[in-house]
């Protein structure tokens, strides 16, 4: 498997919702479990397998964090030198010449994206047309109602 980039604070994320799921979400439903099996024929125990499912699902989720970190490269921007170059992880503001307008983006992996917070994943569109430009360039992004110019305003490694 391929290294996953991934930021520091996403790497603790996932760290955090992994020690979640094992310390308190994995008892849960191990007791969920043990109460339903109290309740006679599993066959019919809809609590019993509402709770066998939701073991699956964790399970499942435990596998594939320990898969991601054990895949991750965790790259730390503020320890890089800020040479003005767009990378993984870099906060970019961007003014969209068609609208006026002026946005903020944070350059991270797949798992951390939030468009909502303005954080970007390093695979989408704007960021591949980003990547490796520097203050005062132009990236052209294609996207479904046309092409796109963002001029880059600022590159901050924070």
């Amino acid at each position: 498997m391929t290294n996953i980039p991934m930021t520091v604070a996403g790497a603790e994320a996932l760290r955090n919702e992994l020690k979640r799921l094992k310390s308190e979400d994995r008892p849960r439903i191990i007791q969920a479990i043990a109460d339903a099996r109290e309740h006679g024929d599993l066959k019919e125990n809809a609590e019993y397998h509402a709770a066998r499912e939701q073991q699956s699902f964790c399970e499942g989720r435990i596998q594939e964090i320990e898969a991601k970190l054990s895949n991750a490269q965790i790259i730390d921007v503020t320890k890089l030198q800020n040479n003005g170059k767009v990378v993984f992880g870099a906060t970019v503001t961007v003014f969209n010449t068609k609208t006026d307008e002026e946005v903020t983006y944070r350059i991270v992996g797949d798992d951390e994206s939030d468009i909502k917070q303005n954080l970007i994943s390093v695979n989408s569109p704007l960021a591949r047309a980003l990547i490796g430009k520097e203050v005062d360039d132009v990236a052209v992004v294609t996207t479904p109602s046309g092409e796109v110019e963002y001029e880059i305003v600022s590159v901050e490694y924070v």
